[in-house]
């Protein structure tokens, strides 16, 4: 048996990059989701403020409730096609969608756009966004105290799918006393590995911040530090 990959992002989407693992041919696999997901209250603005919606995780789609129909007449910029998919689950109309981060997304929009960001209690700030971005938090990532099988990422190949996932991964590496140089890291971007801070066995970044290339990278580390 190789050396175990673990998947840390909540879930659906832990699910669905374990499913993506296991086509991938990685043959042992952790489901070790740090954080849950949950709705909270919130209300549509009125559409005629804004030119379009701007959508940077498939989790706004998946947890925006009916308050998502008032909006429907807008179009969905989406950072991702696991976005673009939820949002056309949900009944949006697609604009435009990136296979980068949401400052490739923007910079490929017109400048004078009025965007609508439905998202988490905790998003990153585009670096230089030209078009008029109002935030709406619709959903939150809340951390598990204690993570089911935890201790088991001793000696893995842990998956980053986001910067509080690195923080949070280091947070409880320390707090539990393990030995980071006995666990390497694979980030799905540099943003994302960012947080880890020193002292891991090895840190990789993948080519592009998508899944595929997430797996990719982790397959070719588990061949190489097993």
């Amino acid at each position: 048996m190789s050396r175990p990959v673990a998947i840390l992002r909540p879930e659906p989407g832990n699910s669905l990059t374990v499913q993506r693992a296991e086509r991938s041919g990685i043959d042992n696999i952790l489901s070790v989701p740090l954080f849950k997901v949950r709705p909270v209250d919130w209300e549509a603005p009125d559409p005629d403020r804004f030119d379009a919606m701007l959508m940077t995780s498939a989790n706004a789609a998946r947890h925006g409730g009916d308050a998502l129909k008032t909006l429907r007449d807008l179009p969905v910029h989406c950072v991702g096609e696991a976005t673009a998919a939820a949002a056309r689950a949900a009944g949006m109309m697609i604009g435009d969608v990136g296979d980068g981060g949401i400052d490739e997304l923007l910079g490929m929009l017109p400048a004078d756009l009025r965007l609508l960001h439905l998202g988490g209690r905790h998003r990153r700030t585009p670096e230089a966004a030209t078009q008029t971005i109002v935030p709406l938090t619709i959903y939150s990532s809340v951390a598990r105290e204690e993570p089911r099988g935890f201790e088991d990422i001793a000696g893995s190949i842990a998956c980053i799918h986001s910067p509080r996932a690195a923080r949070r991964l280091a947070e409880l590496v320390d707090r539990d006393g393990m030995d980071r140089s006995g666990i390497a890291v694979v980030a799905i971007s540099d943003d994302a590995a960012e947080p880890l801070g020193e002292g891991w066995e090895h840190v990789a970044v993948a080519t592009a911040p998508r899944d595929a290339e997430l797996l990719a990278c982790a397959k070719r580390l588990c061949e190489k530090v097993a």
